[in-house]
């Protein structure tokens, strides 16, 4: 059985890792699917969620995963979801939850921000923002709510992004809220590398 939720996905086995090495500046990265290339540029405001990112990325750990989940709000606002999906082989520990109240990004077009259950259970999942969704941001939805940890954000190729928001999606898959948001077929993430940000 599949289970995703916004509130993304993971098993959580492993205690929350406080840090990971980080990198004090903006890292851009190439995520060529199989239906073209987005480049992304990570946010050192979110040191901890970026690097753990980046780990990812310089281990190889999404190069043949998939983008699974493709959520509309609206005309205008929704989201894609990819990554790990919970595979024990590829899936590092959980990070520490870093909130938009902490770091000021938000939840814009084009944002890149982490699947999770309970804030501090974040790995390899992460989704990409298409209009506005800053609802998804720390305490919109509620007082208190920790929201969801932005560390970047689409520099190039938000194109492929709202491609991949269309792309037909199975009536039965998914459990719950999630159902019809799954993705028939995925889209194969064939890379992510790093690349030079050009100047």
């Amino acid at each position: 059985m599949i289970r995703r939720t916004l509130l993304a996905l993971l098993l959580c086995l492993a205690a929350p890792v406080a840090a990971v090495a980080q990198d004090s500046a903006a890292v851009r990265v190439a995520i060529e699917t199989e239906i073209g290339t987005i480049l992304a540029e990570t946010d050192p405001r979110a040191p901890v969620t970026s690097a753990n990112f980046l780990r990812y990325v310089d281990e190889g750990r999404f190069d043949g995963t998939t983008f699974y989940r493709g959520m509309v709000l609206s005309p205008a606002a929704g989201l894609i979801q990819g990554g790990t999906s919970g595979a024990p082989e590829r899936v590092l520990p959980p990070i520490a939850h870093e909130p938009t109240h902490e770091t000021g990004l938000t939840h814009t077009d084009g944002a890149l921000s982490m699947a999770r259950f309970d804030p501090g259970t974040a790995t390899g999942d992460f989704f990409i923002i298409v209009g506005n969704v800053s609802s998804l941001d720390a305490g919109k939805s509620a007082p208190g709510d920790p929201g969801f940890a932005v560390f970047g954000r689409v520099v190039e190729g938000m194109d492929i992004v709202r491609q991949i928001l269309a792309a037909p999606k199975s009536p039965t898959e998914g459990e719950g809220f999630m159902r019809g948001q799954m993705l028939d077929p995925r889209i194969r993430i064939v890379s992510v590398r790093r690349v030079p940000i050009q100047e």
